[in-house]
């Protein structure tokens, strides 16, 4: 059989299959105490006072610009660089994305452009830790209390990094973080995700919100209850509950995530070492702020011309090399939308030359040994 190395993967062990047999066995396999325990261990793990686990990212991502109130005709300012669902997520509320270039050496939104897009109808920053590499914070919270602006962390590529040696998700610089589960992140519940703050009326929201806007709360009854098998839907939410199977996975999974970061460290310094003063392609780098959590280890090719040959290369070689991301304003959806090519330009070209190579905790020394190999070979 051809030998094939994925650009990420999930890893599982006898204690993750243990956690989740163990619920299968129970009487409660959703909306039982699990998620409430995940989301304790998750809060506690980042130093956040609430979380919310969601059934996804994108989810998760709905709901956070939900509870903090954008609506139709709002704007908000993001990357392109970055999974569709960033930006879709608002969408789903109405609201304008405005897209502010990123910095070539991190794919980060460039913190320095942000200012100029602001105007009145702008009501959040949403900005992604591409790869794992973090934002720099304190300079996009200072740009968001002089304008009154919330800020929101996508932070689904980074869960386990660090920002100013503190773990991203601590909300010292946002309002929310935003995390994901999928199986190619750090942790995995199948699909998940997660929503953390340390504002108890966005918690509040947020809880609602992933259960149809339905509150059993007798305090927060709009009218008199009939009966205690009252509840109220007091606005429209959506079914977004993660079940207690994927929770119970989760918890085993964040026992090992300090782990799972210091492997994925491991193999970035592996090909760090390797790939360094290469001619073809420049590595990823790591700001003496951030501690990189290395969702992805990006290459960007210095002759973008050869991308497509380079890339088909190393998958016939076995390779599951991907490409992170198309800018998010190219796609047709978008572009009906009215936004156009060359709206930011260094993305643009970052895209052009971005290959993301194999990187995940289960990879062997043998598998990063052939990864290096093949990629030197490759541009020869």
């Amino acid at each position: 059989m051809k030998k094939f190395i994925p650009y990420g993967r999930q890893f599982i062990d006898k204690d993750d299959i243990n956690a989740v047999l163990e619920v299968l066995k129970s009487d409660f396999i959703t909306q039982g105490e699990k998620t409430k325990e995940f989301e304790k261990a998750l809060s506690e793990y980042v130093g956040a006072k609430y979380a919310v686990v969601f059934n996804s990212g994108t989810s998760a991502l709905h709901s956070a610009y939900f509870a903090l109130g954008l609506k139709e005709n709002d704007k908000f300012i993001t990357t392109p660089m970055s999974f569709a669902a960033t930006s879709n997520a608002a969408l789903y509320l109405g609201a304008k994305p405005i897209f502010v270039d990123i910095k070539e050496e991190t794919g980060n939104i460039n913190e320095e452009e942000i200012e100029k897009h602001i105007t009145k109808d702008t009501k959040l920053i949403s900005v992604v830790h591409y790869a794992g590499h973090s934002v720099d914070m304190e300079q996009v919270k200072d740009i968001a209390q002089k304008y009154n602006l919330k800020v929101v962390e996508d932070a689904c590529h980074a869960l386990g990094g660090e920002y100013k040696n503190e773990k991203i998700g601590n909300l010292k610089y946002s309002d929310v973080a935003v995390f994901s589960f999928h199986p190619v992140k750090h942790i995995t519940t199948g699909e998940g995700g997660a929503v953390v703050t340390n504002d108890k009326n966005i918690y509040e929201k947020l809880l609602m919100f992933k259960n149809h806007g339905i509150t059993k709360e007798k305090e927060k009854f709009k009218n008199n209850p009939d009966g205690d098998w009252y509840y109220e839907m007091q606005f429209l939410g959506y079914n977004y509950r993660m079940t207690d199977i994927q929770a119970s996975l989760g918890i085993s999974q964040l026992k090992k995530l300090d782990s799972f970061i210091e492997k994925r460290r491991y193999i970035a310094k592996r090909y760090n070492e390797a790939f360094k003063d290469n001619p073809y392609f420049d590595i990823p780098t790591e700001k003496d702020y951030a501690l990189h959590a290395y969702h992805l280890y990006p290459i960007r090719l210095k002759d973008k011309k050869r991308k497509k040959v380079i890339f088909e290369k190393l998958r016939k070689k076995g390779l599951g090399v991907q490409v992170h991301y198309i800018p998010i304003y190219f796609h047709p959806y978008y572009q009906k939308l009215g936004y156009k090519k060359g709206l930011c330009k260094i993305a643009e070209d970052f895209y052009a030359k971005e290959i993301s190579l194999p990187i995940y905790p289960a990879m062997k020394e043998e598998d990063i040994e052939y990864v290096i190999k093949k990629v030197l070979k490759a541009f020869k």
